[in-house]
């Protein structure tokens, strides 16, 4: 008998294409409805509630009802990044769907990752707070340099919240169109929320691109030290 975590379970759930466009449409970060979710998936409702049963069970995804309607998330970022990692595989495999995906320039420059932002700006972004100094990366294993704290407070991020929740603060969070690591954790969703604080970009409705207006672009530019294409 073999002791340890049942990852074929999770493997199981995840190899049904129906409920792999689910999971994907909730990266958006978005809560959305079987209704919503059977025709991402390309489904009837009630296989849709099937198979959101399953990756509810599976500790996948999560339900919460609201009126009449039950809304459903990812069951937090952890899932957020196995998603992303499992695409990035696929995507380094070359497993790629015919639909709009890291072809979409919009999708490639700047979008959600379940909270935080991810693409060409959000790998920048965490490689100019490295070179600043404000994040200390060990190999990998990201942390906020006691340094850092005064120009992420700066930015507009609460640094007392960030220790709130059992969320890490910092993590290297694997981007599929970019291939290197953005910033994820509750440091890296705190950035995106002031980010839409500042009024330089918002989520595109029904999807995950963050469309920066040409005001929020230069400011990001600027903050952050780097050249993006407009």
């Amino acid at each position: 008998m073999r002791d340890g975590p049942d990852i074929a379970r999770i493997g199981a759930l995840l190899g049904d294409p129906a409920r792999t466009h689910m999971l994907s449409a909730l990266m958006s970060g978005q809560a959305l409805t079987a209704g919503e979710l059977a025709r991402e998936a390309g489904v009837t409702a009630q296989t849709a509630s099937s198979h959101l049963a399953k990756l509810a069970e599976g500790g996948l995804v999560t339900g919460r009802k609201q009126g009449r309607c039950v809304y459903f998330t990812l069951a937090g970022p952890r899932v957020a990044e196995l998603i992303e990692s499992l695409t990035v595989v696929a995507a380094g495999a070359g497993h790629l769907r015919t639909r709009p995906g890291p072809r979409d320039p919009a999708m490639r420059q700047a979008r959600v990752c379940y909270d935080h932002l991810a693409g060409e700006m959000g790998v920048a972004m965490l490689d100019s707070l490295v070179a600043r100094g404000v994040i200390e990366d060990r190999g990998g294993a990201l942390s906020l340099a006691a340094d850092g704290a005064g120009f992420v407070r700066a930015f507009g991020v609460a640094t007392e919240a960030l220790q709130a929740t059992r969320r890490p603060v910092c993590r290297a969070c694997l981007d599929w169109s970019e291939r290197r690591s953005h910033l994820a954790g509750s440091l890296g969703a705190s950035m995106l929320d002031a980010i839409y604080a500042k009024g330089w970009a918002r989520r595109l409705e029904g999807g995950r691109v963050v469309a920066f207006n040409a005001g929020g672009l230069a400011a990001f530019r600027r903050t952050f030290g780097i050249a993006l294409a407009a």
